[in-house]
Parts: C-alpha cells; structure tokens; sequence
C-alpha cells in the first residue's frame, strides 16, 4: 500500500508504516502543484498543516482510501470531497490536550508575572523596577474558558485545583451530562457574563462561522482593564483589528496568542509592535513528545484502514455505511460481539 506524506514527519511514524509494509513517499515540497502529480496511485495520505487538500487535490487522488490528519483540526481538509469519494478523514483528538494545555498556562503565567518586561528592564539595567510591583498573582482570580473541550477542560482542572482560581465557561454545545459532571467546580454562564467576570478568557473553540470574531469590539468593552485575553484555538475567533485596537489603548491588561488571522504572521501587523502582547507561532502542540505521538497515531489510523479495522476519530463516520467499507463493516461488527 502507498503512503504520501506532503511533508515530513517523524521517523518513529515513519518505522510503523513500513513495518506495515507500506511504500512511503514525502513530497519534495507541500505546494499543491508539487502534492497533485503523486496522489495519482496513492493509497493513505498522512496530513500536516503545509497544504489545504482541496476538492481539485482529493479528485486527483483516484485510489485513496484514507485521510489521516495529524493534528486535531480539519481545517485543511475538504472534508466534504471526501465524503462523496467515501473517503475515511480521521483526526488526532486528544493527543494534543497536554501539550497545548502547558503553553496556554505558560502564557498566562508569563503575563501575569510580566515576565518579558521584568527580563527586558534587567537585561538594560533597570533593577530597580522591582520596586513597581507590576506581578499579578492568579490565585483566586477567575479564569473565563470559551469553549469546555479536552484542552478547556484540563487548563481549568488545573486552574482550580493548582492556583485555586475560579472556573467559568462558556460552551453552548457541550453535552447535558458532562455540564452535570463540572458543576462541581464549574460555573457556567453566557458570553458577556463570561467576558465581565474573568482576569483571565482563554479561547478554545473551533473556527467556524458562528465562531468567527466570536470576540469583537463589545466584547472587549465588556473586560476588566486588568484581564488577559489567550488564544491558542484559531486566529479568527477573535477580531484581530479589535484586539488590537484594545491592546493599544490599555481596555485590557495583555494578550497571548498563539494563533493569528494570517499565518505566517505578516511584517506589518500591529502586534508585533507592541508590548503588552506575547506572540508564539501556532506552536502549542509542537512540542517533541506532541509531534510524535501526532505521527504516530496518524499511522495507527493509516494501517487500520489498511487492516480493515476501524480507526480512531473517523470525522466523516457516514462513509462507513458504503459499500467500501463493507469488509470494515464486518470487521466492526466482529470486534462488538
């Protein structure tokens, strides 16, 4: 069986594939015209976030069974497309929630400690700004989470049980017995209740259209002076123009944003001028446990395909009722008796 990798990926991933005697071949680039000549023959495709497969790329792709994404998001993905060629898509949900979880702590902790600024005025010899007491401490404040998924969830464990800070989120969509489940160390409220009320409002929603600038200019009117926003979910959640806007008039304390509206972030983005802003590069998950285990388990979907067995986190579950998949059909079946 063929596997095209449209980027390199780690060779731990790479050793499992073969192992499983797959022939594996890495784009010499991920520019859609370098990708689109070795879909033809193609059997999986393990995906980073070099390359949107778009519909052009997937009808190319005459024999592919499976998608297999080594991060949690299908952004990059014509997710569609490739349901109509019962195309399996999986994901990596959960394999990153730890590493991500530790960057946005980071984060808070380095605005809150005003880290950059302290290191700054030592490194030009101003000691003595020790005596400005510009440290915020977070035990007891009240973090704000939008969105109460696997990441949500596990910055706000911590929150509460490490720094004893107040939890509440904001999550239409979770389901009713898992919202049971929090309530014991979990307030839930609405958006502008949420936004009032935090020190702390970190972002860990997808991007989609109801979530789109689901923070704007009222929603920065609605902060304390002294809160901090994170992103670590998707740039456009927020209306970068509007954070920006509040960043420079100090309607809010500072900002850590690990995602931006445009990536890689351009030259003349406001932001990088700023003070009160710690900006990384859609790095939380990149760590180099993170980017292992991502692989990894994108070639554990890859071979179970393969195998005929079901993978894990199949995003489109519709293609499975084919006809394709009637041998992975059965195989399911056997594995529920």
């Amino acid at each position: 069986m063929k596997v095209l990798l449209p980027q390199p990926i780690e060779t731990e991933a790479i050793s499992l594939l073969e192992k499983g005697d797959c022939v594996v071949t890495t784009a010499p680039d991920p520019k859609p015209e370098t990708v689109l000549p070795l879909l033809k023959g193609v059997h999986g495709l393990i995906l980073r976030t070099g390359i949107t497969l778009s519909r052009e790329l997937i009808e190319t792709a005459d024999e592919l069974l499976v998608i297999s994404r080594t991060g949690g998001g299908l952004d990059n993905v014509d997710v569609k497309a490739a349901t109509e060629k019962a195309i399996i898509v999986t994901s990596n949900l959960g394999v990153n929630t730890v590493s991500v979880a530790e960057h946005v702590l980071s984060l808070i902790l380095a605005l809150s400690k005003r880290l950059m600024l302290l290191d700054n005025a030592v490194r030009h010899g101003d000691f003595d700004i020790r005596y400005q007491n510009l440290s915020r401490d977070i035990n007891g404040k009240t973090i704000g989470l939008l969105g109460l998924g696997r990441i949500g969830c596990e910055i706000g464990r911590i929150c509460h049980q490490v720094f004893g800070m107040r939890v509440i989120a904001y999550d239409p969509y979770l389901l009713e017995e898992k919202r049971v489940g929090y309530q014991s160390w979990v307030t839930f409220a609405e958006l502008s209740e949420l936004i009032s009320k935090s020190d702390v409002v970190s972002i860990h929603v997808p991007l989609t259209d109801k979530t789109r600038h689901l923070v704007d200019d009222a929603e920065f009117s609605l902060m304390k002076t002294d809160a901090i926003l994170i992103n670590a979910s998707r740039g456009g959640v927020v209306n970068e123009a509007a954070l920006v806007r509040a960043l420079q008039t100090n309607q809010i304390a500072g900002a850590g944003l690990d995602v931006f509206s445009t990536e890689p972030v351009p030259a003349d983005n406001p932001l990088l001028k700023l003070e009160n802003v710690i900006l990384t590069p859609h790095t939380a998950a990149l760590t180099k446990e993170c980017v292992t285990r991502m692989a990894t388990e994108a070639a554990k979907c890859v071979l179970d395909v393969f195998a005929g067995r079901e993978p894990q986190n199949v995003a489109n579950r519709q293609v499975l009722d084919s006809g394709r998949w009637k041998r992975l059909q059965a195989d399911r079946s056997a594995r529920a008796c």
